[in-house]
């Protein structure tokens, strides 16, 4: 028989109870042992609804209170000298990802980065060259028993060593955290042989950097350390979101016992695995998408499948591509979805049974194969819905040129025009976008949506929070200001909501970080704008001040890459039909009187493909999506784009060639390393490092904030620097809000002062 398992499952539980337990225990409204409730009953549901699906395993050390990277630096006893305070516990696990722990011990967070190309966050693990590792954190062991006990045959997962470490970065000079390797050789020993003395046969150990292209010494790294660590238990390889062919002669030397590989991404490194691993190990085929919601084809994936599990037999596995954190949780709660839409996805707990389901086919089972081809018909007519294809849109896809690209002027001339159109200060201020997301304001959003609040209540009250966020604004100095964006429930999904071509969901939600969940929408169909979507909003809030208002638009590689999409068309198409829509509401935002625009892209990074050859490729497409966006801006019209929680180094030329008037970015976290890509490249047009981590709840100082802005001059010429936060505010509530910005507006004014 074919055995079945999952690389992880959702942790935030069916309506995120882990976010809300997560927030009440940070706020004191709980104590720790009402948290740790919370996790143990989302854990055991979680294994339950495995054990359900036939599954032959459940996966455990999938859950992770903040982010599994993070988890991985407790149970290695890797932790920043500065969170270091006798045995590490969950309040030092809080205080690195927040900054702030529920005891009051303030101290800086660590810095979150994007994993790999999807929207899910981790804490970089931080290295220098006396470093030492130790086993200090039992969760992972104590959730092997716990699984045990209720009756579950289990398979650990963690993350594998040369990951870990590629995924950190040193914090001083002079070493290569490389060397730090047989240190933590000697941890992962210890965490092999407690497994084995726990009874665990096998361990699921990631290493998803294999699929990146690496330099030799980190492929060498990987011989070394598997012929140290092997032995105890035995090791399933895993790898994901991209082909591993390219390191097929590295890790077909390694000491271990099997390998996954990802099929839904790359389905033809089938062969080259099968044809150069070793003849014993174990094959685990990633069949199932575990980034997308749509339903698996599970014919087509009989009918390529078979002959390889009958060449393989008992060493086949059959898996999702990677976890399934990346996914929501369970479709049966969308009751008031599209009854269409509907028959064409799947979310985790369905694709944990699309997993068993396609093996128990592949096993030949002729219940199972008739089920496979009933299950497929929905997905299979998906391709004649007249809901999916659109020629007017196709049409207009086909008729971009490069000239729809191109602004009427280049930045020099621009710059000229905006100086005297907008009249700002040295320094200007501004924020990102959004302001907090009160209670109010989301029971008002809440009441429309269900009906108890009529259109005319609603627009009366989100008129009413936007006054208030104006005259905030006016009082605290501020010289852009934003309307707050209280009608928007997300900065991608309020887009998809009022585009046509999307489909949202009521529980879709996904985690991004810690509390940080996201509910993106589904791409159904092309996509158009068939009414202005911000106008209104936004020329309301410019009649309420002199001062300039920007207009907020998420731009099209962010709306692209954090929402679930097609599968039938390629990502640049999709990007081009989200252009052209955006760039009709550029235009009305512009005719209505909104002097500057924000098209935000903190996507584009993230986006770029694993394999550094396919970059510019990419890099091409997404770049004239975004000039697409905004090329209908006349010369006197200010472009902002926003980005944040990415390495620019790598992209620098293609975040100039957005040529944006203006991108704010973020960098207090990584206390402005980040502007070093701009400095180097000499970026030509305004930028605004952020100087307040809205992350943390600590408040930034003038005095931090004026040393943060110093260390930014000696990159940007005054004439082009802004000073604005890391990001949008809507996390965070008014009183930190209104106190970090009073600092940050008497930070920009002393600059001022001291430069007359």
């Amino acid at each position: 028989m074919t055995t079945t398992h999952i690389l992880g499952y959702p942790r935030i539980g069916n309506k995120r109870e882990l976010k809300f337990a997560l927030e009440q225990y940070w706020q004191g409204e709980i104590n720790q042992q009402g948290l740790l409730d919370v996790g143990a009953t989302i854990r055991h549901h979680n294994w339950q609804v495995q054990k359900d699906a036939g599954l032959s395993f459940v996966t455990v050390g999938d859950f992770a209170w903040y982010d599994q990277v993070l988890q991985t630096s407790l149970t290695l006893g890797h932790i920043p000298k500065r969170h270091r305070s006798g045995h590490p516990d969950l309040d030092t696990l809080f205080r690195i990802a927040r900054g702030k722990a529920p005891t009051g011990c303030s101290c800086a967070a660590s810095d979150m980065t994007k994993w790999f190309n999807t929207n899910y966050h981790y804490i970089v693990p931080e290295f220098t060259k006396d470093d030492e590792f130790n086993l200090s954190w039992n969760q992972i062991f104590d959730e092997v028993n716990e699984a045990q006990k209720a009756g579950h045959t289990v398979k650990p997962v963690i993350l594998g060593p040369i990951s870990y470490l590629y995924l950190g970065k040193e914090k001083e000079a002079g070493f290569n955290r490389l060397d730090l390797l047989p240190r933590l050789l000697s941890v992962y020993q210890q965490i092999f042989a407690k497994f084995k003395a726990q009874g665990v046969e096998w361990v699921q150990i990631d290493e998803p950097i294999l699929a990146l292209e690496l330099p030799e010494s980190w492929r060498k790294a990987y011989k070394l350390a598997y012929q140290v660590i092997a032995g105890d238990v035995k090791l399933l390889l895993t790898t994901y979101f991209e082909s591993v062919e390219q390191q097929l002669d590295i890790i077909s030397e390694l000491k271990v016992n099997g390998l996954h590989i990802d099929l839904s991404v790359v389905p033809q490194q089938l062969n080259a695995v099968i044809n150069q691993v070793p003849q014993d190990w174990i094959i685990s085929l990633g069949a199932i998408n575990g980034r997308n919601v749509w339903k698996a084809n599970l014919n087509t994936w009989l009918n390529s499948l078979s002959p390889v599990v009958e060449k393989l037999g008992d060493r086949a596995w059959v898996s999702t591509s990677c976890s399934l954190l990346h996914t929501p949780v369970d479709l049966d709660q969308e009751t008031d979805l599209d009854p269409e839409v509907q028959s064409w996805l799947a979310f985790a707990k369905q694709k944990t049974h699309e997993v068993t389901l396609l093996a128990d086919a592949l096993n030949g089972h002729e219940s199972a194969i008739a089920q496979c081809r009933e299950y497929s018909a929905a997905i299979e007519a998906r391709a004649t819905s007249t809901r999916v294809n659109k020629p007017d849109v196709q049409a207009r896809v086909n008729g971009i040129t490069a000239a729809l690209a191109e602004r009427e002027e280049n930045y020099v001339e621009r710059a000229k025009a905006q100086k005297a159109a907008l009249n700002l200060p040295q320094f200007p201020t501004t924020t990102i976008g959004s302001f907090p997301q009160t209670g109010e304001i989301r029971q008002q959003r809440r009441g429309y949506k269900t009906g108890t609040l009529s259109e005319t209540e609603y627009v009366a009250a989100m008129q009413e929070h936007i006054k208030d966020a104006i005259e905030r604004q006016e009082k605290l100095g501020l010289d852009v200001l934003v309307h707050g964006e209280p009608e928007r429930n997300d900065m991608v999904e309020y887009f998809a909501e009022n585009l046509d071509g999307f489909a949202a969901t009521r529980f879709g939600w996904v985690q991004s970080y810690g509390s940080r969940c996201v509910k993106p929408a589904v791409i159904v169909g092309d996509i158009s704008r068939e009414s202005p979507i911000t106008v209104e909003w936004a020329a309301y809030a410019q009649s309420l001040s002199e001062k300039p208002v920007k207009g907020m638009l998420t731009g099209p590689v962010t709306i692209l890459g954090w929402t679930f999409p097609r599968e039938d068309l390629s990502r640049q198409q999709i990007a081009e039909q989200i252009a052209l829509a955006l760039r009709d509401e550029v235009t009305d935002l512009q005719e209505a009187g909104i002097k500057i625009i924000q098209i935000d892209e903190p996507a584009i990074r993230e986006g770029m493909p694993l394999k550094a050859s396919e970059w510019q490729t990419y890099l091409d497409w997404a770049v004239n999506a975004f000039k697409i966006s905004a090329s209908s801006a006349v010369s006197d019209t200010q472009i902002h784009t926003h980005m944040c929680y990415s390495e620019f180094n790598d992209i620098i030329d293609s975040v100039a060639a957005l040529d944006a008037d203006v991108i704010t970015i973020e960098t207090s976290r990584s206390d402005m390393e980040l502007l070093g890509a701009f400095e180097d490249f000499a970026y030509p047009n305004e930028i605004g490092p952020g100087v307040y981590d809205i992350h943390s709840p600590n408040i930034p100082s003038v005095e931090s904030i004026i040393g943060l802005l110093e260390k930014a001059r000696k990159t940007i010429p005054d004439a082009r620097l802004w000073v604005n936060p890391d990001c949008g505010l809507k996390t965070r509530n008014w009183t930190e809000v209104e106190a970090a910005l009073t600092n940050l507006v008497e930070a920009a004014k002393t600059l001022r002062s001291a430069t007359e």
